[in-house]
């Protein structure tokens, strides 16, 4: 049965022998790759591969090397994909924990331009010009 994150760190600090945590909460770490996770959000979404390069502005081959597994994005690159894929903060959030990139957190200008821009379903350009606004680096 998987744990929630809270109990899984009350664990791992109280353990006195981490190869039996370990071995005791194997099922509750997370095992999927970034490509299976946008394979999945792309079939829960119905969307295209080509729509999501086309609406990010990323070059072909960069974008299909992330689709298939053979490149980790930087994280505004994945923020990136994850605007032009419509991508609710939370699924976001997801796709940034699986990168092992910070979460977007609302008290960093930054952060909260993009967390802005995903709750009110920006494109990649609205966003870009927002960003770009307020004197922050654009996602790409």
């Amino acid at each position: 049965m998987k744990k929630d994150t809270s109990k899984l760190l009350a664990e791992l600090e109280k353990s006195e022998d981490f190869k039996k945590y370990y071995t005791e909460n194997n099922d509750s770490f997370v095992k999927t790759s970034l490509r299976e996770q946008l394979d999945a959000l792309i079939e829960k979404h119905g969307l295209k591969k080509s729509e999501i390069i086309r609406r990010s502005g990323m070059s072909n081959n960069y974008a299909y090397q992330i689709f298939n597994g053979l490149r980790v994005p930087e994280r505004e690159k994945l923020l990136c994909l994850c605007v032009a894929m419509s991508l609710s903060l939370d699924e976001t959030q997801t796709l940034l924990k699986t990168c092992s990139y910070s979460q977007l957190y609302v008290k960093i200008p930054f952060d909260c331009v993009v967390i802005y821009g995903i709750i009110h379903s920006m494109s990649v350009i609205e966003l870009n010009c927002l960003l770009f606004d307020y004197g922050f680096e654009t996602l790409g």
